[in-house]
């Protein structure tokens, strides 16, 4: 059978915050430009809410050290500007809730760049060292790539705004104790019938084409 007449939903257990789905940047991009692929961003919390934390010396020599570890193991760069003004900040916070929001504005505005401004605000935190907890620095790259619903958006959210957001979470933590995933990045394929398949994170640090068998395997 040929692959563009078949669809696969795979919906990408993700946290913006978290270094290994930034160096999964790259194989979710192939991914989504498969045809008879559909990626949805499913956004955890896992660092929103009580999973966020204040950026202490202490969090920010771990953070450091695991992010060495995924440049070294994947390439993608974590740059001195980020070590130095986002772990090194004074009074910063590790906290995904305000980029988890802001992606929820794109998914309601213009839901084709989601993934996109994804990738965009990790090269934001891990390449500029720009702070993508604060809502300020999200619009400006949410109107950089053009996107001025969005922007306008994130710096007035309203209760709507907070409440789709915690309705995505809340569907992507279901979603994660369904098939039994732990962490993230993850992915959980639907196939015919509605059949959910985790798709653990290793995959997509490995060969793409390893990648789109599993994915397509339903």
């Amino acid at each position: 059978m040929d692959r563009s007449d078949s669809h696969t939903t795979v919906a990408y257990l993700f946290d913006p915050l978290c270094g290994w789905c930034y160096a999964a940047a790259s194989a979710l991009a192939r991914l989504q430009a498969t045809p008879g692929v559909h990626v949805q961003l499913a956004p955890t919390g896992l660092f929103a809410g009580a999973g966020a934390r204040p950026m202490d010396a202490q969090f920010a020599a771990y953070a450091w050290s695991n992010d060495q570890r995924i440049e070294k193991l994947t390439g993608q760069p974590f740059t001195p500007a980020y070590r130095d003004r986002i772990l090194g900040a004074a009074a910063g916070r590790f906290d995904s809730g305000p980029a988890t929001l802001a992606l929820t504005a794109v998914a309601q505005t213009a839901p084709e760049r989601e993934l996109d401004v994804l990738h965009a605000l990790q090269c934001a935190r891990y390449v500029d060292g720009r702070d993508t907890a604060d809502a300020q620095v999200l619009a400006d790259v949410l109107t950089a790539l053009g996107l001025a619903d969005a922007a306008a958006m994130v710096l007035a959210p309203g209760a709507a705004l907070h409440r789709a957001t915690a309705e995505r979470v809340a569907k992507a933590q279901a979603t994660m104790h369904a098939v039994g995933a732990r962490g993230v990045p993850q992915l959980v394929a639907t196939g015919q019938g509605g059949a959910l398949r985790l798709i653990g994170g290793d995959a997509l640090l490995g060969p793409h084409e390893s990648l789109l068998a599993q994915v397509l395997a339903g």
